[in-house]
């Protein structure tokens, strides 16, 4: 394949959905070599502050000297990203290389499936591998190529059923337990503990910054049941060293708790790899992690702040944070969320920060309309000068180089402004839209020949 063909490829994985579970991931595992025992990992799930938490786990581990494969989802612009190694995105060679060699595999293992010709409306059904499925493989065949000396591996969703979870790691972070992906985790802040308390494994030290009385409890009865040593964080370990001297790069109280998470994490594998106060803040000191209170100037010298507040729980980071960064500045925000989201609770949280609100769709078929977005958003906050827009580079053509701009409301928003802004080049083949894990309405791409 080629790049632009791999990439096609990956695409018309969608058209197997998003299931849970791990047969597939198992068995496609077995028919590559079985390359994660010959890696070790640290395994990361919870509701938010994931991502955040695995680019400090990987700063530190590299400034100690390690080779780190770090494997996250979704992306913001390009594939590559979800595949790192010392953050060095994978390269498109590689990528083409190895969905050549995961396409032969899947005809190995899923010859019928394979061969059938995708274009009927809706997809048949099928055991195919879904894209997340290949893409887990992927990293665990790319980061076993390049003999890293450990792997920070992000959950996809929920942790019990998720394609990571075919590892042994050497330490499981779960950061923390809100609402989010109820449809797939439960309607209950204990069910979805549970989902994600499915990454602990036996004897397996657990480091959490999960609060409240159910999800707590759910998380320690698993380690005890496990006999996993549990680590239990609160925001006072904030203030411990190292932290209490370090000025995080990351803006917002919540990251000085995600990176107590990582220094906990860090002191339980000390056994594994000893590393110094010295080189824990180095790590952090120099930690980079884009689309989370990301503030951008613009040549016109406009603020733009981004921030993938995705879920109750990260508008309510977000409104923080601004309250404690920008008290008197006057907000423009343009505001994108997807329906399966709560966004009427999103809504309620964020429309009061704003003097003016332009909702704009979000690139994915999931969006919430706009139209929706701003009747609600009126009522909550009247005084706002409030009109949906059509697209982000509408809305954006409406504000002045001295508006506050914030963009906020969905990670694929994000990754759509870094693009549209200039922050991040544009690919050749737009890959923004491979995070829409749901099965497509339509074939995602025309079909590539299944068969030589």
């Amino acid at each position: 394949m080629t790049y632009s063909d791999a990439i096609h490829f990956l695409y018309n994985l969608r058209w197997f959905g998003a299931k849970l579970g791990l047969e597939n991931t198992f068995k496609l595992a077995a028919l590559a070599g079985n390359p994660q025992h010959r890696l070790r990992f640290i395994h990361v799930a919870g509701t938010n502050g994931k991502g955040s938490t695995c680019a400090m786990l990987e700063s530190i581990y590299r400034a100690a000297g390690l080779r780190v494969g770090l494997f996250t989802s979704p992306h913001l612009v390009a594939f590559g990203e979800r595949i790192q190694v010392n953050r060095h995105l994978i390269s498109e060679a590689d990528i083409a290389r190895l969905a050549t060699e995961l396409q032969s595999l899947l005809r190995q293992g899923w010859p019928a499936a394979s061969t059938a010709p995708r274009t009927a409306n809706p997809a048949p059904k099928t055991d195919h591998p879904t894209f997340f499925e290949v893409v887990t493989l992927m990293a665990l065949c790319y980061f076993a190529e390049r003999q890293c000396d450990l792997v920070i591996w992000e959950t996809g969703l929920g942790g019990r059923f998720d394609s990571t979870n075919i590892v042994t790691p050497l330490a499981s972070v779960i950061t923390n337990i809100q609402f989010d992906h109820q449809k797939w985790l439960g309607e209950t802040l204990a069910s979805i503990a549970a989902e994600k308390a499915g990454i602990i494994k036996p004897g397996i030290p657990v480091i959490t910054a999960a609060e409240g009385t159910e999800p707590l409890r759910v998380i320690e009865q698993t380690a005890r049941r496990l006999q996993a040593p549990l680590t239990t964080l609160t925001p006072a370990h904030a203030l411990h060293p190292p932290l209490d001297i370090l000025s995080l790069p990351l803006s917002g109280r919540h990251q000085r708790l995600n990176a107590a998470v990582a220094v906990a994490t860090v002191r339980a594998l000390a056994a594994h790899f000893p590393v110094s106060d010295e080189l824990i803040r180095a790590g952090l000191s120099q930690v980079q992690w884009a689309g989370r209170l990301q503030l951008l100037t613009r040549p016109d010298g406009q603020k733009v702040l981004l921030d993938g507040a995705h879920n109750v729980g990260g508008a309510e980071i977000l409104t923080t944070a601004v309250k404690e960064y920008f008290p008197s500045a006057r907000i423009t925000l343009v505001l994108g969320i997807l329906r399966d989201k709560d966004w009427p609770g999103m809504c309620e949280i964020l429309a009061p920060l704003a003097a003016r609100i332009l909702p704009v769709p979000v690139p994915s078929e999931r969006s919430a309309a706009p139209e929706e977005l701003a009747a609600l958003c009126r009522r909550i906050n009247p005084h706002a000068q409030t009109s949906p827009h059509p697209s982000l580079r509408s809305a954006l053509a409406q504000t002045t180089p001295t508006d506050f701009v914030i963009i906020a409301g969905s990670l694929y928003l994000i990754g759509e402004a870094l693009e549209l802004l200039h922050f991040s080049p544009a690919t050749a083949t737009p890959e923004r839209g491979l995070n829409e894990w749901d099965q497509p309405t339509a074939p995602p791409l025309p079909c590539l020949p299944t068969a030589s």
